[in-house]
């Protein structure tokens, strides 16, 4: 597996020898597996562990994971933080505000240690839950593009391993990964689709179900870049202003595009302004595209309290409010 990894990282162009890499170990079997291979690669590295205070079980695994980076001579960072106390959840889900933590983190400590990239144990795996998540959700094409293996200097170097090659290479390198019992309840989703729908699917549907899943992500992803391509030139050629808060674009020339092109410029426009697309709905964005081909000056629409689209002089402007 370890050659099957340096492949992706060559692939991608993941991680370079002069980076400095922040990893993120759970001491679960994929990212004890990352670790291993990455400091077997030659890397340099610096792990971050964080501890949710979730489980009865969280402190050994933070043990675990010391121990580990004291045997590998590999500096160690780790988090306490108590997702059980409402204050930290600030609105989100538990879930939600665990992965926030998590990132948090490991951005804290890139820019502490001078680090370069974040690399986390995302596998083949968690590529067809999340393509499966995201269709469940209605997320649009977009969504089957599922896990990219680098998204700015976060990495994947797994993406391409199966959990069964995770679990044979730990068994292969006498490895004793900590176990999260919380993986074996249906209590989440993504919990669900793994121990319940996926094996269903396996068994009475399709034995080849995560390859096949895999290879649609990727058909869809070079699809997805071509598409983006063209939506970066229309962009250029529209543009009148590109702020921090505010974005006008050309309204004849924002009309004259493809109905396609229309629609996702309007979901990069209001991703510029609000740095996100959080609740931005196909009636959200339906709306402001008739609106635009309606041209009639001094409209506007609010798809959610923190961003204004307005249709003025012949121009349609994107604002954050």
């Amino acid at each position: 597996m370890k050659n099957k990894v340096k492949e992706t990282i060559e692939k991608f162009n993941l991680i370079k020898d002069y980076d400095k890499v922040v990893v993120g170990v759970s001491g679960g079997p994929d990212s004890l597996s990352l670790l291993y291979i990455l400091h077997d690669l030659g890397y340099n590295l610096i792990v971050c562990h964080i501890n949710h205070g979730l489980r009865k079980n969280a402190i050994k695994d933070e043990e675990f994971v010391k121990k580990t980076c004291e045997k590998l001579n590999v500096p160690f960072f780790v988090k306490k933080i108590d997702l059980k106390d409402k204050n930290n959840l600030k609105g989100l889900s538990t879930e939600e505000a665990g992965r926030k933590a998590r990132y948090d983190f490991f951005n804290e400590i890139l820019k502490k240690k001078k680090a370069t990239k974040i690399a986390t144990a995302h596998n083949l795996n968690d590529n067809v839950e999340t393509v499966l998540l995201n269709m469940f959700r209605g997320s649009g094409v977009t969504g089957l593009k599922g896990i990219e293996p680098k998204t700015s200097n976060i990495v994947r170097p797994l993406i391409e391993c199966s959990r069964d090659e995770i679990e044979e290479y730990c068994i292969e390198n006498k490895l004793k990964p900590r176990h999260d019992e919380t993986n074996s309840k249906t209590i989440y989703t993504r919990n669900k689709i793994r121990l319940e729908l996926l094996p269903y699917i396996k068994e009475n549907i399709n034995s080849n179900v995560i390859n096949n899943i895999n290879r649609m992500s990727k058909i869809v992803t070079e699809e997805e870049n071509y598409v983006n391509g063209k939506i970066d030139e229309s962009f250029n050629s529209l543009i009148i202003e590109n702020s921090n808060n505010k974005v006008v674009l050309k309204l004849r020339g924002f009309n004259e595009q493809d109905i396609l092109i229309k629609k996702r410029l309007v979901l990069k426009c209001i991703y510029l302004v609000l740095g996100n697309t959080k609740d931005i709905g196909k009636v959200h964005v339906d709306d402001i595209v008739k609106m635009c081909e309606n041209n009639v000056g001094g409209k506007f629409l609010t798809p959610n309290k923190h961003v204004k689209v307005s249709v003025i002089n012949k121009k349609v402007i994107f604002e954050k409010v």
